[in-house]
């Protein structure tokens, strides 16, 4: 029972990714990727990267992770290339917290036992207190193509919040395995 319930709340605190693929391409066969970098492609634009730090730390995530499902890095004559993209958005949401009062308790006289008798007056709930507060989220996004036609064949992404200014470590590894998990 105790095994079961661990497993439920672990499912739970997993990540929601989300995935479009090529329903014509037979994904068994696929075992080598290469990575575009920067413009060595003309139809890949690529965003100039800010921070190589979490640049490195993208690609040996998807890497290790791919890695474990058997696939290898191969510089010559790679089944799919690889794209990841990091964007970062702020989103405005409504926060609604619920709102009691304070419990209370009164003391009366008794006029039969000449005695004060407390009386005690449970919070009752009073409403909502809505709020609007600014969040960042950032979306990942890994993107395979086919490296002889260089068309899309593959692309999964999943989203989470931001509490820093950049993405964790943990952050990193736990979207890159949502993502290649529907892989």
């Amino acid at each position: 029972m105790g095994a079961m319930l661990a497993v439920l709340v672990l499912a739970a605190c997993s990540r929601a990714a989300y995935v479009q693929k090529d329903d014509t391409i037979d994904f068994t066969r696929i075992n080598t990727y290469a990575w575009v970098v920067g413009t060595q492609k003309d139809s890949i634009p690529q965003k100039p990267r800010t921070n190589d730090l979490v640049d490195r730390k993208i690609r040996e995530s998807i890497d290790r992770n791919l890695q474990q499902k058997g696939w290898r890095l191969a510089t010559t004559d790679p089944d799919v290339l690889l794209v990841y993209e990091v964007d970062i958005q702020r989103e405005n949401r409504t926060v609604s917290d619920p709102v009691y009062s304070m419990p209370t308790t009164r003391w009366f006289f008794n006029p039969y036992s000449r005695r004060y008798v407390p009386v005690y007056y449970p919070s009752q709930f009073l409403g909502y207190d809505n709020r609007k507060e600014t969040i960042k989220e950032g979306t990942l996004t890994l993107t395979m193509m086919d490296a002889h036609t260089e068309k899309t064949i593959w692309q999964g992404w999943t989203s989470s919040e931001i509490l820093g200014k950049r993405m964790t470590d943990k952050d990193i590894e736990d979207n890159v395995k949502a993502i290649i998990k529907k892989l």
